[in-house]
């Protein structure tokens, strides 16, 4: 790990994420949706959007999962990073975060409620700082880690991807 990234995680006082890297959150928010105003993909009440940071090094990966909201994701500071979304047609997208424009990079993006997806550093040595904003708001009912065989039966053109950004 980089000297950069450890001072981050000390700073920012992040802990170790369950899909990998750390995060902490920064804002829940004190208002709250009723069950029966959310789609019916949902549990219970939410809370109307939460925030965190995130960090990543290139020597991890954030493992495939899902959540019944839309993320947006916002970099901060660092190496870009891919985000890969699989879509519910089987298609894969490939999100560059990072400053550099003219390499397709940008600094905001959206992974789409219900998607699968996963992320790592491309660069070695590097790590990445991002926020995630969630609306309605995260709530751990709402996650869920992907198991590798049943993701490769779902998505079998991504078999080799789904390899290496899964656990089990």
């Amino acid at each position: 790990m980089t000297p950069e990234a450890s001072y981050w995680i000390e700073k920012l006082t992040l802990q170790k994420h369950p899909e990998g890297g750390y995060f902490r959150e920064t804002y829940r928010a004190t208002e709250c949706i009723p069950l029966s105003g959310l789609p019916s993909r949902f549990t219970g009440e939410r809370c109307l959007a939460t925030g965190i940071y995130f960090l990543l090094t290139d020597q991890e990966f954030s493992a495939f999962h899902r959540i019944k909201a839309d993320e947006m994701w916002h970099f901060y500071k660092g190496k870009s990073m891919e985000v890969y979304v699989l879509q519910p047609n089987g298609e894969l997208q490939i999100i560059k975060l990072g400053h550099n424009y003219e390499r397709g990079e940008v600094m905001q993006a959206v992974v789409p409620a219900n998607c699968w997806f996963a992320s790592r550093v491309v660069e070695p040595d590097g790590y990445a700082l991002v926020g995630c904003t969630v609306s309605p708001g995260f709530d751990f009912d709402d996650f869920e880690l992907a198991q590798r065989d049943h993701l490769k039966h779902a998505y079998p053109k991504h078999e080799s991807l789904i390899d290496s950004l899964t656990r089990t």
